[in-house]
Parts: C-alpha cells; structure tokens; sequence
C-alpha cells in the first residue's frame, strides 16, 4: 500500500521575520494525481499530521530588502531581486525536507495587498503581489511547487484573503465546538470554526497584531518586544487609541483584508509625540483592542467556547493577557497549550491548499473572501522529467 501524500509548505508571514517550512502528511487522502474528491471531514482532528517543522530566520539584509519592497517608494529593480533572491533563500529552506515531499506549496511574501480601491492613497485597482520565485524552487528541488495562491479569488471578485481558513476548517473543526483559529502574525486575523459545516465559516483580518508593535520595537533597535517587556512598561495613550479606533477598516463588516501598507506607525496620527516606551505599550494596547472588539462586533454574538492563537503574538505575554482580559469568559488558550505547534499553523494550511489546487480541487471559501465562487487557488510549476 502506497504512503499517504506529502507535500512541503513554505510560509513568510507578515512579519517578514523568516521561514517556516512544515513537512505535512494527509493520511486517508488520494495520491497526488489521483481521480476522486477530498474525503469526508467525520474523523476526528488532527486530520493533517505534521511531520516536521523548521524554521529559517531571515537575514537582516533580505530582510530590510523585502520591507523596502512593500514600500510605496520601491524600485521595480529591488522588487525584481528580492523575488529571485527570496526564491533561492525559500529553496535553501526547503532542501532537508523536500526529498521526502511529493510536492511544494509555497505562499511567498507578500509586499503589497491591495484588497479595495482607495483613491486617498493612490489605489485605483484591486491587486495584490506575492514574490519568492517558484521556478527556483522547482529548479533546486525537482519537485512541482504550487505557489501565487491570491490572485485567482481576486480575479472572481474576492479579496484574495484570508485563505487560510479553508484548511482551518479542515486541520481544527470538531462537531459541536464554536471554536476561534486566531493568528497573531504582523496582521491579525481569526477563523471562526462553529463546527463542520463550511457555512458558518466566517473569517477575516481585524487589523494589526505584530507589524505595529515590531515597529516600535525597532525604536529601541530590535526586531521584536521580547517577551512583551517593551509593551509591559510604557503609558498606555488611550486618548490616541479612541481616535485609532475610529479608522473605517475597524468599523466594517468582513468579510475583509488588510496589510502592513495601511498599518504602520506613519499611518497612526500621534504616536511620534510619544515616546519610544509609550509608543510600544500604546500599540500594543491597540491592537489588544482592535482585536477584542472584532470579537464582541462580529463572533461572539454567533457563541463561542474558545480561542486557540498562533503566530509570534502568542509568545507575547503583554499581549496576551490584554486578550485574555478583553475576551473573559471565553477561554484565551495557544496552540501549544491545545497541544498543537503554532509555528507550522500557516505553512501547513497552505500545504493543504497547494495539495488541492493540483488536484484540481476549489480550495477557497468565498463567504470568507467575498468572491463570486470558489476558485482553484495557486499556480503549478513544474519540473522537466526526467532525463530530458
């Protein structure tokens, strides 16, 4: 009996603070190239097995390249560089692990996500862009690579995110749990799994998590608030938080999508009359809040019995006990204390996506992104057989 299908997922977040590579396993699940549907989600979770999970942390350089990339001011030249250059830097990443995968899916970086038009800021057209080359990946590895997964549920009408849910309802649903998937990367954003059935499924991003309070750490000329020490010992400006509040982002209904190119200090009225102390704890507080207020707006009139967070905010104590205090009763629990790895949360959500685009398979919920239909999601890249 042939083994199970494995595939390879490849996942920059938000946070632009490295790789994580996560070896899946899909038991029960048709062989790559097999006729025939998904089965049935009536097995208990996990239905995913993660194999293994390695993560690479982003050099400095690429990683001042790739924020420059998001940049309004950025030059096609270093966007064009730092996509090949991602691209060999994923593929290093994968090497270990790719030898025993069937096939790769890597999402890529994103440096700018354009979900609505927004003439203030100069966006007249829905887009998005994802870079980190795929065909290096196939070049280096031999292997096919599902890779760009945003571009197909844009162009049927959605916003390209989030996706993740899709393999949310897969790896986490349980029959008869309102359960919360959350993710607290550079963006913030939650899966609100009401059981098996895919109707009930609602996600979106309810605005900033890291990307904000790394800015402020990087005022004291770090890459993050390590343990949440940053955020713990400042004033909190609650006078700026109402104003912040009152964004249109916060205020609207999902389904939604965000980035780092509407949530960034810049963009915060205020926060430089603070100083660097107050501005780590102020943003914190916000994006503490932002997120609670998500909930209380749009989950928990729906009932929920908890949230289960992953992404580099869980490792924040500040943070997390702010969650904590904002979402009592509902129980506020990590990955890890749910006995799940919150690192390979992502990669291994778009391990199960890339795994049903090239089964040629819909991998998207559109009630989450708001396109017209479910859309194939991710593009194949293929390597030469062999010998030719």
């Amino acid at each position: 009996m042939s083994r199970a299908p494995r595939v390879l997922g490849l996942m920059t977040g938000t946070s632009v603070d490295g790789i994580d590579a996560v070896l899946v396993e899909l038991p029960g699940w048709p062989a790559l190239g097999d006729s025939g549907g998904p089965p049935l989600l009536t097995a208990p979770v996990p239905r995913v097995t993660v194999l293994e999970h390695r993560y690479t942390p982003f050099r400095d350089d690429l990683r001042t390249a790739l924020l420059a990339a998001g940049r309004d001011e950025a030059r096609t030249s270093d966007i064009t560089q730092a996509h090949f250059w991602l691209g060999e830097v994923l593929a290093d990443a994968a090497a270990d692990l790719a030898a025993d995968a069937d096939l790769i899916a890597s999402h890529g970086q994103t440096v700018h996500h354009i979900p609505a038009p927004d003439a203030a800021r100069g966006w007249h057209t829905r887009s998005t862009l994802q870079i980190g080359e795929a065909s290096v990946l196939v070049e280096r590895t031999g292997k096919p690579v599902i890779s760009d997964f945003r571009p197909p549920d844009m162009a049927a009408g959605g916003q390209g995110a989030p996706l993740v849910p899709f393999a949310d309802r897969i790896m986490y649903a349980e029959d008869g749990v309102r359960r919360a998937v959350h993710n607290l990367g550079g963006i913030s954003n939650l899966t609100y799994l009401p059981g098996l059935d895919e109707r009930g499924v609602i996600a979106f991003d309810t605005g900033p998590a890291n990307a904000l309070i790394d800015e402020a750490a990087g005022l004291f000329h770090r890459r993050y608030d390590d343990g949440g020490r940053l955020g713990a010992r400042g004033y909190v400006a609650d006078s700026l938080i109402g104003t912040w509040l009152d964004d249109p982002y916060l205020l609207a209904p999902p389904p939604k999508s965000t980035g780092r190119e509407r949530w960034n200090l810049q963009g915060l009225p205020g926060v430089f009359e603070l100083n660097p102390e107050d501005v780590a704890a102020t943003v914190t507080a916000f994006s503490a809040q932002t997120i609670a207020r998500a909930y209380q707006q749009f989950v928990l009139p729906l009932g929920l019995d908890e949230v289960v967070v992953a992404g580099g905010g869980a490792l924040n104590p500040t943070l997390m006990a702010q969650l904590r205090a904002a979402l009592a009763p509902v129980p506020v629990l990590t990955f890890e204390e749910r006995g799940w790895n919150s690192g390979a949360r992502e990669a291994a959500a778009f391990a199960v996506l890339g795994y049903h685009a090239y089964q040629g398979w819909p991998n998207t919920l559109p009630g989450t992104t708001g396109a017209r239909h479910a859309v194939i999601a991710g593009k194949l890249s293929r390597p030469a057989p062999a010998g030719r």
